[in-house]
């Protein structure tokens, strides 16, 4: 039933942007950050600069590492201390030009801008480019305990959540340009401890930042400052400095199982903007639609009646048909790529985000799908398997309605 009319997918385009990173940068593909410095070791200090060049790697965080944020950062350290380097004397530069400066999405809404699902995206990121927010009741009447991870002074914290006796409702603000936040509401007395997280004001500074903050805290001193390299009269050029050492991700292959099982959306736009630029030297999201649709095409899918805005399907501009979502999924069947497609998606009543669906039916462990869900938008598309062990690919969106909807 309307097969072929236009929908607001929501995070069903993830589909086709994982679909289009394996396709085009393969499933091993690995995303490399390399350290420069840019002066002579003299003795055991640096005599310039440290500078740090992304490649738009998502995964500089805690996921990977038993959830130590800084897990990375602390090996880098070591690396340094390795090479006889115990002092900085000069800066600590990102270097975040691989990608362009536009962070947020094509028509995300405003509002969103706070909250973790509309992280900015940005060639050198941290920890999702969120700060990660643990509130803890105390007595009822006073405020309650506000700890950041990473311990950072890059974002200010306002506490305005008081303990009571009756529910938890806690919401965060982030000062749009800045990084002071607000956390208000109100958190019961005797519940555990609440998590939640906050975006962050130019990802390339929030990176250097914290860097030079573990750094020091390993041992080693940093004389000069952590700036985002965009703030230099003149581009660094990498050409003149010394390569210390590289980082490499996870494969690819890891990294859509984060972007298709757990709909991250900042994961989404990473690898967007990537095949932009691995494609055409062009990293944006523009850059990585326009490659994209070149794929597209071959799976029989008409580039010119789809519209793309971003990677992740937070954006209301998006519009596809179903009938597009199962000639990509039937493409992908018959790709040298579909083991690890189908495997980063959600396993209905037993992961990511069809944990708690589907349980007591015949379609948990047998549904692999994508979830979809923003705003009067609800959507699910993948693969199920008949009682003769045939496999079928469906799609099922649902737009503007007014009654409660699950999927």
């Amino acid at each position: 039933r309307n097969e072929d009319k236009l929908f607001i997918p929501a995070s069903n385009l993830k589909l086709f942007t994982s679909a289009a990173g394996l396709i085009s940068l393969k499933p091993d593909f690995r995303y490399v950050t390399e350290i420069y410095s840019n002066g002579l070791l003299d003795g055991s200090i640096l005599k310039g600069d440290l500078i740090i060049r992304g490649s738009g790697d998502p995964t500089i965080s805690g996921r990977f590492y038993n959830e130590e944020v800084t897990k990375i950062f602390s090996n880098w350290a070591d690396s340094l201390i390795y090479l006889g380097i115990d002092e900085i004397a000069g800066n600590i530069y990102g270097d975040d030009n691989v990608f362009d400066e536009k962070g947020l999405g094509n028509g995300w809404s405003w509002d969103y801008e706070s909250y973790w699902y509309a992280a900015p995206s940005g060639a050198l990121s941290f920890n999702d480019n969120c700060v990660d927010i643990f509130i803890t009741p105390t007595k009822v009447g006073n405020k309650a305990q506000i700890r950041i991870l990473p311990e950072t002074k890059y974002s200010v914290i306002i506490n305005n959540v008081t303990t009571n006796d009756s529910a938890t409702n806690i919401e965060i603000y982030r000062e749009r340009g800045t990084n002071i936040v607000t956390i208000f509401g109100n958190i019961k007395e005797g519940s555990e401890t609440f998590k939640t997280y906050v975006t962050v004001s130019n990802p390339t500074q929030y990176f250097v930042v914290v860097l030079k903050d573990v750094l020091e805290k390993k041992g080693i001193k940093v004389r000069g400052f952590a700036i985002d390299g965009d703030e230099l009269s003149v581009p660094i050029d990498l050409t003149k400095n010394n390569l210390l050492f590289s980082h490499l991700s996870v494969p690819l292959r890891d990294i859509v199982k984060v972007i298709n099982k757990n709909s991250q959306n900042f994961y989404s736009e990473q690898l967007l903007k990537t095949i932009g630029w691995q494609s055409s030297k062009n990293g944006s999201a523009a850059g990585g639609i326009k490659e994209s649709k070149k794929y597209f095409t071959r799976m029989g899918i008409n580039p010119e009646n789809i519209v793309l805005a971003d990677g992740s399907g937070l954006s209301r501009l998006n519009l596809v048909t179903p009938s597009q979502i199962i000639s990509l999924l039937n493409y992908m069947y018959k790709s040298d790529y579909y083991t690890q497609f189908y495997n980063s998606l959600p396993i209905a009543g037993i992961d990511g985000t069809l944990a708690n669906r589907m349980r007591k039916t015949r379609a948990i462990n047998n549904v692999r799908a994508k979830t979809g869900f923003i705003g009067s938008v609800r959507s699910l598309s993948g693969y199920v398997y008949t009682g003769d062990k045939e496999p079928v690919a469906f799609s099922i969106i649902v737009n503007n309605f007014t009654v409660p909807l699950v999927l």
